[in-house]
């Protein structure tokens, strides 16, 4: 404004004055010098025109005594400023040590698009913008100012690296305005949250058994994998994935694939859903007795070795189990792994199948001929033969005939003489260092220990004596 009362100390008339202040076009070119209508407070924003770019400076004249300067570098990916353009800059200082007042363009630009956002959203509307950078704690979300998105509000599970997000367009819930310190938090989380329990309360309205859906991979366990159906997770377990044998989830599935699974059960009081993969197929176990009858000799592949058998693939999906006991008709096994590895390529016979447990009893013994078959022919009553003595016990001693085949020497037969309460001393000492050899007899029925003299086995295995058990028979012919 104009200090009239400073001119007419200086003895200026009207006339004068006007005359100086008007231009040859009208204009008054005095107060367009000295910026009509402008405040020039620090910290204001204020209009000006560009006079010429010197350099790396750009010289803006906004009406005051001095021109400006302000950084060419602030027209970053814009246009060249050029000469006689209108601007709007930040008043930072009046006068530095050069005489120029201090302006920033830049920092006009935030303040206002700071008063654009503030005057457009509100705590709780939902907002749209591009993820700029990652800072300690979360990211920078430009939505015309930049907003802070703290890591634990990006997701409903938090990602492994939060820097993925950086140049996606996301959008975002406001949590709250700062205005003193110009701050905004945004939530991507609260805005999924809200978002996901429409959805679920919608899914829990038309979901039902035996239904097929698509759903993405959210996370994966050792037990399955959990699957977003849209608005609720579902639980794949790991045994309804494939009718095969798989060791881990992951070998199958991997976080975000689209998948489709059946629904195999709901229950909406807990909100919880029970998956399956295998069952959009036909189980392998509904015509496995007429492809696989008792009997029936068939290659697999040893997949399992445990200490009480072997477990072999016979198909996709189709596994048996070879009993450590069904492994040889004559070998001493301590452990299958004596006999088999997994990968191992074998012959088996189908001895028994289960269809509602799912379980298939297999045989590699039965491939053979069974040696106790042979026995009765091999060995007739009253036949000389000749032994390694394996073990000894109260009632007699248990020898080898040949390789698998044990013979009981009953205490009463080892000698003439009445029999003893214990087996002789010498005996004894000879058997316990597995050297002593026996002739004997193979006796007839009437004074035989063997249950029957037209029965030498069992299933394959030898009888036991009268009055014996199967079970005290296995553990007396075993060594001690």
């Amino acid at each position: 404004m104009v200090d009239r009362n400073l001119l007419r100390e200086f003895d200026v008339s009207e006339d004068e004055l006007t005359a100086v202040v008007t231009a040859e076009d009208g204009s008054k070119t005095l107060d367009h010098f000295l910026g009509e209508g402008q405040s020039f407070e620090i910290g204001s924003i204020v209009s000006g025109k560009i006079v010429e770019v010197v350099g790396d400076q750009v010289v803006v004249d906004v009406g005051y005594k001095s021109e400006g300067l302000v950084p060419l570098g602030e027209w970053e990916d814009e246009p060249h400023p050029q000469p006689g353009e209108a601007v709007e800059v930040l008043l930072e200082g009046m006068e530095d040590d050069t005489g120029e007042i201090v302006l920033s363009r830049k920092k006009a630009h935030r303040m206002r698009a700071w008063e654009m956002v503030i005057s457009k959203y509100h705590e709780g509307d939902v907002v749209k913008g591009r993820v700029t950078r990652k800072i300690k704690g979360g990211l920078l979300v430009d939505i015309g100012v930049n907003v802070f998105l703290p890591a634990s509000q990006v997701d409903i599970r938090r990602p492994s690296d939060i820097a993925d997000y950086i140049d996606q367009d996301i959008e975002c819930m406001i949590l709250k305005i700062d205005e003193s310190r110009r701050n905004i938090v945004v939530s991507r989380r609260k805005l999924i949250e809200i978002t996901r329990e429409q959805q679920k309360k919608q899914l829990l309205e038309e979901i039902a058994v035996g239904q097929v859906r698509k759903g993405t991979v959210k996370n994966i366990a050792d037990f399955g994998a959990f699957v977003d159906l849209g608005g609720i997770d579902g639980l794949l377990h790991i045994t309804d994935m494939s009718w095969g044998r798989i060791n881990h989830p992951s070998d199958m599935l991997k976080i975000d694939d689209q998948i489709e699974v059946m629904v195999l059960h709901v229950d909406k009081d807990r909100e919880k859903i029970a998956l399956g993969l295998k069952q959009k197929s036909a189980s392998p176990w509904e015509n496995v007795a007429d492809k696989y009858p008792v009997g029936t000799r068939v290659v697999g592949e040893v997949v399992n070795v445990m200490s009480y058998g072997a477990f072999v693939k016979l198909e996709e999906g189709i596994e048996g189990l070879v009993h450590i006991s069904e492994m040889s008709w004559t070998k001493r096994i301590n452990h299958p792994s004596e006999l088999v590895n997994i990968g191992d390529k074998i012959e088996v016979v189908v001895l028994g199948i289960n269809k509602d447990k799912q379980e298939i009893s297999l045989g590699m013994k039965q491939t053979q001929v069974n040696p106790w078959d042979q026995v009765a022919g091999k060995y007739p009553p009253r036949t000389m033969v000749e032994g390694t003595v394996r073990n000894l016990t109260n009632y007699g001693a248990f020898i080898e005939i040949e390789e698998g085949i044990d013979g009981l020497l009953h205490i009463s037969d080892m000698s003439l003489a009445p029999a003893r309460s214990a087996i002789p001393t010498s005996c004894s000492k000879r058997a316990s260092a597995s050297v002593a050899r026996y002739s004997t007899w193979i006796k007839t029925a009437s004074g035989s220990p063997w249950g029957s003299s037209n029965s030498r086995k069992t299933r394959g295995r030898p009888t036991s004596p009268a009055g014996m058990s199967p079970a005290t028979w296995s553990r007396a012919r075993s060594p001690n």
